[in-house]
């Protein structure tokens, strides 16, 4: 069976009733501010454990760092190495340190191709590296902070020039 449409009628609109809204509560989605006020003070409270959770995960990634100057570089260092750069790509900004989240981004992208990791520069690896233990250690938080904004912007160029 064909469809026509004729030529004095061409389509007719059909409006469907947004129904979600109605489901999730409206324009907040039916979040409570308290609920929200009372998770933002939890958070603040912790955030006296940023620094030292951030070193931990500093410390975790320079490990990996140093099983791949150990042992070499294969699968399983490399793997282990770019599980701990994408952890401080996900929590830099978290712990307050979105030049690290940035740094680690660039890291991430260097060695996020499986079959390509043994072929990205030590050098530039631990350019990255050294790059986020000095932000931690030194407190430069943001790309605002002129040396921050250097080393990230550089290390960024570098990867990009790989083509990646």
């Amino acid at each position: 069976m064909e469809a026509r449409v004729s030529q004095q009628n061409p389509g007719q609109v059909i409006q469907v009733p947004n129904t979600l809204r109605l489901k999730v509560g409206g324009r907040l989605g039916g979040f409570d501010p308290a609920a929200i006020a009372k998770a933002e003070a939890a958070l603040k409270n912790l955030s006296g454990n940023f620094a030292q959770w951030l070193q931990d995960e500093v410390v975790k990634l320079e490990t990996a760092r140093q099983r791949v100057k150990s042992e070499g570089v294969n699968a399983e260092t490399m793997e282990q190495l770019y599980l701990r750069a994408h952890d401080l790509k996900g929590l830099g900004t978290t712990y307050e340190f979105p030049l690290i989240t940035r740094i680690a981004a660039s890291l991430c992208r260097l060695i996020d191709d499986k079959d390509k990791r043994d072929q990205a520069p030590m050098a530039l690896i631990d350019g990255h590296i050294d790059a986020i233990k000095a932000s931690a250690r030194d407190g430069i938080k943001t790309d605002d902070h002129p040396i921050g904004k250097a080393l990230v912007e550089e290390l960024e160029r570098r990867v990009a020039d790989m083509g990646l």
